[in-house]
């Protein structure tokens, strides 16, 4: 039986890795008594995968990972045991099972994920709004990126599925996943250079607002969450 588990990460625990965000999960499994599955061997650890891992100093609202469980267990008792063990930055939102098959698990199916950008130092000139559809309305935005190998010239604009000028900031859908995965700083850096900013003069923080899927016709994104459905097991 398998379970996916969203959850928010905000304030001081944005700064804290990957690699300290699963560590505390494991704390909070035992803490908390979920009835999650072992590898085996020699030395047996925690069946968890994490959909995708967080850049340090973001914050998120929809992050997710995925269990293997013994038995089942209520979902509405299982997000409140989980609490209880958090601590203030992490806290859980839902606890959902899912489909038994290896290729639906979050890694896996990833497609896309969406952001709220904000300028958190420095200043954008007067008239950036107005560049900023200007730069979106190019058919092609081209960046050199980073491989493990080598770099290479990649257009990004396909990656960028759809984006909003918000009064909360920008608002970015940006490709996600294994086969294209295009981060929310990227696209602003090469703003920037097409505004002839340099990169000390203006900052940016981000929120990963949501991560996707598509839908089993392959059309629409839908939410890792809506995947899942509620479990009824035992409460105590």
């Amino acid at each position: 039986m398998k379970a996916r588990i969203k959850f928010r990460k905000y304030g001081a625990l944005r700064f804290i890795g990957h690699l300290d965000v699963m560590r505390f999960f494991q704390k909070v499994m035992r803490r908390a008594d979920i009835p999650i599955a072992f590898t085996g061997g020699f030395s047996p650890h925690m069946i968890m995968s994490f959909a995708s891992p967080l850049g340090i100093g973001l914050s998120s609202e929809g992050e997710y990972f995925d269990i293997e469980l013994t038995r089942p267990i209520d979902s509405e008792e299982a997000v409140r045991r989980m609490n209880e063990a958090c601590v203030e930055g992490i806290e859980v939102i839902s606890f959902r099972q899912i489909r038994e098959e290896k290729k639906m698990t979050g890694m896996t199916i990833l497609a896309g994920a969406d952001y709220l950008v904000n300028v958190s130092r420095g200043a954008m000139p007067e008239d950036w709004e107005e560049r900023f559809r200007g730069f979106m309305a190019q058919p092609e935005i081209k960046v050199i990126k980073q491989t493990k190998r080598n770099e290479k010239e990649v257009d990004i604009r396909s990656q960028i599925f759809c984006w909003e000028l918000r009064k909360e900031g920008i608002y970015l859908q940006l490709a996600a996943g294994s086969s294209q995965n295009l981060k929310p700083d990227l696209v602003m850096e090469t703003f920037c250079r097409f505004l002839g900013i340099s990169e000390e003069e203006v900052r940016f923080s981000y929120c990963r607002l949501e991560m996707y899927a598509y839908s089993e016709e392959g059309k629409d994104l839908v939410t890792l969450e809506s995947l899942g459905w509620d479990m009824e097991g035992e409460g105590e």
